[in-house]
């Protein structure tokens, strides 16, 4: 995953309330398993929409969404698809658990605030505002004061250093990892023998 420490530009306003993964990511397009390029999909029942914010694909890296985001089933395709559309950064009042964890996980930002804070951000963003979103500091500049968020330490320090899951185990624990291998090596060799 790349680097996250500061995300700033111009931001989409999607104000509708409930939108689950189902409307981010259709079922139809489950079968797909290619991760890049899913960009294409997303929103792909309300695209032909003339006020729909993504109908066209433009570089705006912040989406200010409605209550209750991401909501639904549990597919990861929802923010890989999100993500391939240059979304780096989502905020909103509430978001889907499953969905909140999934965008950790995938290089995206979920952060919940309250909502004069995001009707603050959302004014800025129909503006065509640019918006500024820091993670070192936890704020965000738009309009007026800086808006201070929180993030969990350690889901903030994966988007920090880049990390996935793997990425993270071996960064944090690689010495620990490396004295189990050599350990189990020389307690159980045969788990370790190579067949040519």
């Amino acid at each position: 995953m790349k680097a996250m420490t500061q995300v700033s530009g111009q931001a989409i306003s999607l104000p509708d309330a409930d939108i689950d993964t189902d409307i981010i990511y259709p079922a139809r397009f489950l079968l797909i398993t290619e991760k890049k390029g899913l960009g294409r999909y997303a929103f792909a029942d309300r695209r032909d929409d003339p006020g729909f914010p993504f109908r066209v694909q433009e570089d705006r890296p912040i989406l200010v969404a409605g209550p209750n985001f991401g909501c639904g089933s549990s597919r990861e395709q929802a923010p890989w698809a999100i993500g391939d559309l240059g979304v780096r950064v989502i905020i909103a009042t509430s978001f889907g658990d499953i969905f909140a964890n999934n965008c950790f996980r995938n290089g995206i930002l979920p952060i919940q605030l309250a909502p004069a804070d995001v009707q603050a951000v959302r004014a800025s963003a129909e503006a065509g505002k640019i918006i500024t979103v820091d993670l070192v500091s936890r704020t965000i500049t738009a309009a007026g004061a800086p808006i201070a968020f929180s993030v969990p330490d350690d889901q903030r320090e994966t988007l920090l250093n880049g990390w996935n899951d793997t990425t993270r185990i071996l960064a944090l624990h690689g010495e620990d990892v490396t004295a189990f291998e050599a350990a189990q090596q020389r307690a159980a060799p045969w788990l370790w023998t190579t067949r040519i």
